[in-house]
């Protein structure tokens, strides 16, 4: 069945008591359950449909949408612990089972988990894989420091923040260069800070270099522009800084040097303003 696991529009070939059957490419049809329907459906309309098995393990379509298809990755909250696997919460009535023996780690109820949405080939049902490894592959050599991508944060360790590289990388975010608040399942942009032996790359949430610097000051001058003060300074606590503005403090002298140079700003014994006469 070429429609598991994916969004497809089928058309209604046909109305029961429990719902309206779909005709899939094949010629079989499947049956979306009458909680699906608004009532005022005709023969032949079509309907986009998300195609996976109920707990018997016979088809069935639903218009609701889980948070990965087919080949996808996700992030997913672990819902109950089973002898035979781990069930996820993918968003769907019926959650999905991450097998016993794709398992890449003990499994906490309630915590994330990276999972990529699988066909069981043995049993033509949809499972999750934990074993994201399984997956990954080696960096380009063409992540040049400053190259930007896009990753999802999967995991957290002693040393930083796991991320999923365009579905296909893996990347580390060091916990010492975090300023900004970063959550399992973020999906944002990353720069490249380094591309290791191994094939891993070592990321970064800001631009390298002096573009970094530029952002950040125009961070800050944007809301001194707004306010007119802000009581920071170059001693001010390092904890102040950061939660006042996400940076650390030798970020923040920087930016704040860039823009006293140019004349934006006035640094004072007790903070930063606005140069008015600028």
């Amino acid at each position: 069945m070429k429609e598991l696991g994916l969004i497809s529009t089928l058309p209604i070939n046909r109305f029961t008591d429990f719902g309206a059957y779909l005709a899939l490419s094949s010629g079989e049809e499947v049956l979306l359950p009458k909680g699906y329907l608004l009532g005022d459906e005709k023969e032949g309309e079509e309907i986009a449909v998300f195609v996976y098995t109920d707990s018997e393990d016979r088809p069935v379509a639903v218009t609701e949408s889980p948070k990965a298809l087919l080949d996808e990755f996700a992030v997913l909250e672990a819902k109950e612990i089973a002898p035979f696997g781990v069930f996820m919460d993918w968003g769907l009535p019926k959650d999905l089972l991450v097998p016993k023996a794709e398992l890449g780690q003990n499994m906490v109820v309630g915590k994330k988990y990276l999972v990529k949405v699988c066909v069981d080939f043995q049993t033509n049902r949809l499972i999750g894989v934990n074993k994201y490894r399984d997956f990954i592959s080696e960096a380009p050599m063409d992540y040049v420091p400053g190259t930007e991508v896009s990753g999802l944060v999967f995991d957290k360790t002693d040393l930083g923040y796991k991320v999923l590289i365009e579905d296909q990388y893996e990347g580390l975010v060091f916990s010492n260069e975090v300023f900004q608040p970063l959550e399992i399942g973020d999906l944002r942009k990353f720069f490249v800070k380094k591309r290791r032996d191994d094939g891993k790359v070592d990321l970064q949430l800001l631009p390298p270099g002096r573009v970094k610097y530029e952002e950040g000051a125009e961070m800050i001058l944007e809301m001194l522009e707004e306010k007119g003060f802000m009581p920071l300074h170059d001693k001010s606590a390092p904890e102040e800084i950061q939660k006042e503005l996400g940076m650390s403090k030798k970020h923040f002298k920087q930016c704040i040097g860039q823009l006293y140079k140019a004349g934006k700003i006035q640094i004072l014994e007790n903070g930063i303003s606005i140069n008015s006469s600028n």
